[in-house]
């Protein structure tokens, strides 16, 4: 059971009979009364998201969330193959279930896949992902004056903004939570 004290970012509850993942929350207190959390929930099969508030003394049940390692293999018309690992047996998710996740899969690694009442939801990302760079622009001289950035596209059809040094070939290490560039990787 967790309470409004465990919220954070990320965490995976049911609120009504329905799962739901908590985007944002919000500690706030009027006058004399007790304590309320205002949060912003997202509902994991749908993705609607709603406002709601809770107080202090509210608590919440975790969603029967399943997790299996899976290696993910191709892209096929927008859909994504993975194979479990233990049992190789192939499962497609549509590309609506991963959401920005498929732009940080790399073809034959290892990914945590979440399930929920046996249908596959979402998958679990490291941190930062190393990518290629597939395309961008040349660096024009004179260009390098100030802060610039330039498009760059990666071998998985992400676009990021990167400095003028980078080229055509080179890998990137890009933050999977909010898809910028963070360094050059050797």
């Amino acid at each position: 059971m967790y309470s409004v004290s465990d919220f954070r970012k990320g965490l995976r509850i049911i609120v009504d009979d329905q799962p739901y993942y908590v985007v944002e929350y919000q500690h706030f207190k009027m006058g004399r009364g007790k304590a309320n959390i205002r949060t912003k929930l997202k509902h994991i099969k749908t993705g609607a998201v709603v406002e709601k508030v809770f107080s202090s003394n509210d608590s919440f049940k975790p969603p029967d969330m399943e997790s299996r390692n899976m290696q993910y293999l191709y892209e096929n018309t927008g859909e994504f193959v993975f194979m479990d690992t233990t049992t190789f047996e192939q499962l497609t998710i549509p590309a609506d279930n991963l959401g920005d996740a498929k732009w940080y899969l790399i073809e034959n690694s290892d990914y945590k896949v979440l399930f929920l009442d046996n249908e596959a939801i979402s998958v679990d990302l490291p941190a930062s992902v190393i990518l290629e760079v597939v395309s961008t622009e040349p660096v024009v001289k004179g260009d390098t004056v100030s802060n610039v950035t330039k498009p760059a596209t990666l071998t998985t059809g992400l676009v990021v903004k990167v400095p003028p040094f980078v080229k055509e070939g080179d890998k990137l290490k890009v933050d999977t939570r909010t898809g910028e560039y963070l360094e050059r990787a050797n």
